[in-house]
């Protein structure tokens, strides 16, 4: 057993400062060392895959990150860690508690998961060891975690047991505290009620790059056929084109826009991708600022894979948005939404808008002609960070 303060202390000295996950009691008391300091950074996550984007965002910003998970949540961070940091190579550092442990009398839920969770960890190409048990353990599995992330530039894994971390009481506040919302909100409507007068998503995405000033302000477009249309509409170094993990790109945005707060992030998103992942509305509603701006382009359907309809056609993500905390709400089918959402001013909240637009794409719709890997070194080389992976 080791304390909370010898590993993340450690941890610290390598430049790992920014932690953020789903929590187990196995990580209690690391969890709370963490918030108790003030210079360090801990984001809750409404699940484990949404986490690992978080920290892809404050890494490829230049923080070291570390995701934090109980293996039962494992299956929700796969997507990501196989098409998100696997395919754009970034290096997180990932500690996964073993629930199910074959060396304990456990509850039911967590048997297969106990017995599978090395094997799964193997399949998606992750090394891993068991986390610490003892101080001089530390610096040696920091070192090969470290050596091997410069290396590969992808995760490595902890599998922390029951009793690793001794107790340590928690003395602040998880979440950050925030002004009564509906003092700093601004909501508005924009719609013409007439579908086939909707804009194509194409006239979406040339309006929003010209409200965007590329020296400033990066794009982070959705998975499907938003990023292509982006790249095919301007294709510039500051436009991050998600090519998988879908439902991430706000919780990636999230984190980015958290460690840059310099930078005006844009996040595009989906009406599939965002009902797949809305628990990430109530995190950047907690915890974003009014340097984050997200917009879904809503066509009631998944467009790229056949058109098959979702079941947005009756939810008011506005509303959703102003009751998880955004600043700034809007909705409508009016592209007038755009040029009042970029003009508007949230405080210090982040600003939404629900556009609906009509299916469809364009004619011989190009792929982006660059890896996802030398788009993210493109994107990190415009916003001056190369820093992502811990010093030895």
């Amino acid at each position: 057993m080791i304390q909370a303060e010898e590993f993340v202390e450690a941890a610290r000295n390598l430049g790992f400062g920014w932690y953020t996950g789903v929590p187990c009691s196995f990580l209690t008391p690391f969890i709370n060392y963490v918030i108790n300091d003030v210079q360090l950074r801990y984001i809750s996550a409404a699940n484990e895959g949404d986490a690992v984007a978080i920290a892809a965002g404050a890494a490829i910003a230049g923080k070291p990150a570390v995701v934090m998970m109980q293996n039962s949540g494992l299956g929700n961070a796969v997507n990501p860690l196989t098409s998100l940091t696997y395919i754009f190579r970034i290096p997180l550092l990932l500690i996964c508690t073993l629930r199910g442990d074959r060396l304990l009398q456990d509850e039911p839920q967590h048997q297969l998961m106990g017995q599978i969770t090395e094997k799964l960890l193997q399949t998606m190409t992750i090394p891993w060891e068991f986390f610490p048990t003892n101080a001089a353990e530390i610096e040696p599995v920091l070192q090969r975690a470290t050596a091997y992330m410069q290396q590969e530039r992808c995760p490595y894994a902890l599998i922390m047991r029951k009793g690793a971390i001794a107790p340590h009481a928690l003395t602040r506040s998880s979440i950050p505290e925030r002004e009564n919302s509906n003092s700093a909100h601004i909501q508005q409507s924009f719609f013409r009620d007439h579908k086939e007068q909707r804009i194509s998503r194409s006239e979406a995405l040339a309006r929003i790059v010209e409200l965007t000033d590329p020296e400033n302000t990066v794009v982070i477009a959705t998975t499907g056929y938003t990023g292509r249309e982006l790249f095919a509409s301007k294709d510039s170094a500051n436009h991050l084109y998600m090519v998988g993990s879908m439902g991430c790109a706000s919780s990636m945005g999230l984190g980015l826009s958290l460690a840059r707060k310099d930078l005006k992030v844009v996040v595009i998103d989906g009406d599939g991708a965002a009902l797949m992942r809305m628990g990430n509305f109530a995190t950047i509603g907690t915890y974003g600022g009014a340097n984050l701006t997200h917009i879904l382009l809503d066509n009631e359907v998944h467009d790229s894979t056949g058109a098959q309809a979702t079941v947005s056609a009756g939810i008011s993500f506005a509303k959703i948005a102003e009751a998880c905390g955004y600043g700034v709400t809007l909705a409508g089918d009016d592209p007038a939404i755009l040029d009042a959402l970029f003009t508007a001013d949230s405080n210090t909240r982040p600003k939404f808008a629900h556009l609906k637009i009509r299916p469809g794409t364009l004619e011989k719709l190009p792929r982006p002609n660059l890896t996802p890997e030398e788009v993210l070194q493109r994107f990190m080389k415009h916003i001056g960070s190369d820093l992502i992976i811990p010093n030895l």
